[in-house]
């Protein structure tokens, strides 16, 4: 994909800042033509005046916001090529988070996908081609401790963008989906000391996932792992189940009585 990134539009969701103004600076050295979205408005403008973009700033998890988005970016671009749905937010607890939070999470982290995707297969399959690539969490491919909504929502936009990938790969379409943890954003300081704990040994900076993604979509590989062990995580997850459930329970453990 990198040598089809010359000319390409692309637009990135939460592009104002962390990995989505990262990936938006990476694709735009590329040659990459790129819309930047966020619902911060000014955040959106300051990336796209930064790198010779197009900002559009709203809302694009809801129906209306992925619509005026993507009409948007086409108006502009005259196609989207690549869209990265990259906007993504945390909240903490677990069952006893509030109704309207698991709510808003699940809109975000998971719905905007599924809005973006049936705004955009019509025209990409019309077309035979187009590429979707999914900011997804190794929260999706593991867990995250202290956060209920998180984890289950990265599951399921990483079973959202597994779906994409096997059920339109032979029409053109291409899939990918970014899966790091500990990464040096707002979401990993807003975390609180918990968060420092769990992923700040290994937190990388946001530029480090733009290098590696841009290297995954060279490549073409699903996973897109920024951090590679998460991959030795994620076969032990699957053929050693109740050996790893064992050890991140310790692991909670050790939250507890830190707390």
């Amino acid at each position: 994909m990198t040598s089809e990134l010359a000319g390409a539009g692309v637009v990135v969701t939460g592009g104002g800042r962390g990995i989505g103004a990262a990936l938006a600076a990476r694709l735009a050295a590329e040659g990459a033509r790129v819309v930047v979205s966020d619902l911060d408005g000014d955040a959106a403008s300051a990336v796209a005046e930064r790198i010779g973009g197009l900002a559009v700033a709203g809302d694009a998890a809801s129906e209306e916001g992925v619509r005026v988005l993507v009409a948007a970016a086409r108006a502009h671009l005259g196609e989207i090529d690549l869209f990265c749905a990259n906007a993504g937010i945390a909240v903490s607890g677990g069952p006893e988070a509030p109704e309207e939070e698991w709510a808003r999470v699940w809109e975000v982290n998971v719905m905007a996908h599924v809005r973006a995707a049936r705004e955009l297969l019509p025209r990409w399959l019309e077309r035979g081609r187009g590429h979707f690539l999914a900011t997804v969490s190794a929260a999706g491919l593991l867990t995250n401790l202290g956060s209920a909504p998180y984890s289950v929502t990265k599951h399921a936009s990483l079973g959202f963008a597994e779906w994409l990938a096997v059920t339109y790969r032979h029409r053109g379409i291409r899939v990918q989906a970014i899966c790091p943890q500990g990464v040096r954003t707002d979401m990993l300081a807003d975390a609180g000391p918990a968060g420092e704990a769990l992923l700040g040994p290994g937190a990388i900076e946001p530029e480090q996932v733009a290098d590696v993604t841009v290297d995954g979509l060279r490549d073409g590989r699903f996973l897109i792992l920024p951090h590679p062990e998460v991959a030795e995580y994620y076969a032990h997850r699957a053929t050693q189940t109740e050996r790893w459930l064992t050890g991140m329970n310790k692991l909670q453990r050790k939250l507890d009585d830190a707390s």
